[in-house]
């Protein structure tokens, strides 16, 4: 390998000369200064954290960080002074107060704001002093001065009455009424009227400390149409900490522009070269972003519905305006059953009746009447104009009877469905005058209570994910036996999930036309909901509280 050629002490100490003659014509650029890590560490900690704490900074901060350091201001005051607008600076102040260089207050002041007559006046002059300059030279009529001084009827009585409060002029009653100014009136031309001391300053103007002279002026103003009013306005006002004095005081803040994001233009042109950029600041607080989402309820039952389809259920609908017959006399309930009397079902007024299978009415017309498949019936006439009835559907099990019937019914099968209801009902945290119900059948040969135990407990669990569920003896007119279903919600102990059971022959033929096994159920899916969303109020699922909704969790 060839030796490398080392130069001697005497050949580098005469070529520093050389260097430094071609840095001093521009040859060679000479290294920039670097602070060392040790001269860091040497430094006081509170000084190094400052230090750090600048280098974060944004140009907005820096300049109003810079502008409060001769006092407190208003964000007004601060705009002039640092040429950004308001926006800039109050997102700048609000970044300062979080690092706590900064307090933000709100000042409430009460404030006179002139109106569109008061901004004329200011420009043009009082009506009463116009009114005085027409009597000035002599007495003239109502009429003659309202002319002369050219003001509507409602500016002369305005003015007549502050003027005559003034004494500034006399009122004669001869053939007509006549205006005569007094000497306290010229005196006020020559002096000027206290209204108009009060016009020429600049507004709004602020109450506190105004003189008792320009009070009065105000209240005479206020009587008049469109002249002023008093407000009270809210001005914000920032003043630096000591902490944020102290940052400044030692020289870290400065009124520069730090480069905070690398942008294709400045890679291009290569901007970027011997420019500051500005430390993240991964700890700060910023607005929080409310994204679009999907409401908390329409989630869960959008989960509700995957899970089962996952299941293999097929999904089945229905109108929410029903018939009497579908919702419950088809389901094996009798029309004189109080039974009927819970569902507190409301009525439609107009149409008062709907159209219905003749074939089917019939078959259950039968089965009421003399009974089907072995039984009597409930042994009462069946009124046929009665059946047709319209109604809001106050259960889910109608969809169920009209899938019995229907042509594409598959055995064996599995069906759900979520449906709105509809019952007259109080409301408070767990009852809603209208409300979702979670229904379902499955029909198939030879199935047993035992499988719809093991269904519900299923359905307890994935859905309301809660292992604490207890099976309650019931009564149903539409299944036999019956059962009621119980979950435990964390905070308002047991709650009572809905109703399910095997559907009784009696219902089953009419519509079907032979006797098959059916396991049904309805579930009242939004307390299912509570339980798995963690609510104490069912009203928390429809409600419209934004801050609820945005920060309320999904299922």
């Amino acid at each position: 390998m060839p030796k490398k050629r080392v130069k001697s002490g005497k050949k580098r100490a005469a070529a520093r000369p050389k260097r430094a003659k071609a840095r001093a014509k521009g040859k060679a650029k000479p290294a920039k200064p670097v602070p060392s890590a040790p001269a860091k560490a040497k430094m006081p900690k509170e000084e190094r954290e400052l230090q750090a704490m600048a280098e974060r900074m944004h140009s907005y901060e820096r300049k109003d960080l810079l502008s409060l350091q001769t006092g407190k201001k208003t964000v007004t005051q601060l705009c002039k002074e640092t040429g950004l607008k308001d926006i800039a600076v109050i997102r700048g102040l609000q970044w300062l107060q979080n690092k706590k260089l900064v307090t933000i207050m709100d000042v409430i002041k009460e404030v006179v704001v002139l109106l569109d007559n008061g901004k004329r006046y200011k420009q043009e002059g009082l009506p009463e002093r116009k009114l005085l300059e027409a009597i000035m030279q002599k007495p003239l009529s109502l009429k003659q001065a309202q002319d002369k001084a050219g003001l509507s009827s409602e500016e002369l009585s305005g003015s007549l009455g502050a003027l005559r409060a003034k004494n500034a002029l006399l009122l004669l009653k001869e053939k007509e009424l006549i205006l005569k100014i007094t000497e306290q009136g010229k005196q006020l031309l020559l002096k000027g009227l206290p209204e108009e001391r009060l016009l020429v300053q600049e507004f709004p103007l602020e109450t506190a400390g105004i003189s008792g002279e320009e009070r009065a002026a105000i209240a005479v103003l206020r009587k008049r149409k469109s002249i002023l009013t008093t407000e009270l306005k809210k001005t914000r006002m920032a003043e630096s900490t000591p902490l944020g004095r102290k940052l400044v005081q030692l020289g870290l803040v400065k009124d520069e522009v730090l480069l905070g994001q690398l942008t294709p233009e400045l890679l291009r042109t290569q901007g970027w070269k011997n420019k500051r950029f500005r430390k993240y600041d991964v700890a700060i607080n910023v607005p929080e972003i409310s994204a679009g989402r999907l409401h908390h309820y329409r989630s869960f039952l959008d989960g509700v519905r995957n899970k089962f389809v996952s299941l293999g259920f097929e999904e089945m609908t229905g109108p929410i305006v029903e018939t009497d017959f579908w919702n419950m006399d088809a389901l094996f309930m009798p029309q004189f059953h109080s039974a009927r009397d819970i569902h507190d079902a409301y009525y439609v007024k107009e149409p008062k009746y709907g159209e219905l299978p003749k074939k089917l009415v019939a078959n259950v017309k039968t089965a009421h009447e003399k009974g089907v498949a072995g039984s009597k019936g409930w042994q009462y006439p069946f009124d046929v104009q009665r059946t047709h009835r319209l109604l809001l559907r106050t259960q889910g099990t109608a969809c169920s009877s009209r899938k019995l019937a229907a042509p594409d019914l598959k055995i064996p099968g599995k069906y759900f469905g979520i449906t709105r209801c509809f019952r007259h009902d109080r409301i408070d945290a767990t009852h809603l005058a209208d409300f979702d119900q979670c229904e379902g059948i499955v029909i198939g040969e030879n199935l047993t209570l035992r499988h719809l135990f093991g269904l519900l407990r299923q359905f307890a669990e994935e859905f309301a994910g809660t292992t604490e569920v207890k099976l309650v003896p019931s009564y149903f007119p539409f299944t036999e036996p019956s059962v009621e279903l119980f979950a435990k919600h964390p905070k308002l102990g047991w709650l009572e999930l809905g109703g399910a059971g095997l559907f009784r022959p009696e219902l089953v033929v009419p519509l079907l036309g032979k006797n098959v096994s059916v396991l049904a159920w309805g579930l009242g899916i939004a307390r299912v909901a509570m339980i798995k969303l963690d609510l104490t109020d069912i009203r928390q699922l429809y409600g419209q509280d934004l801050e609820f909704l945005r920060n309320t969790k999904l299922a």
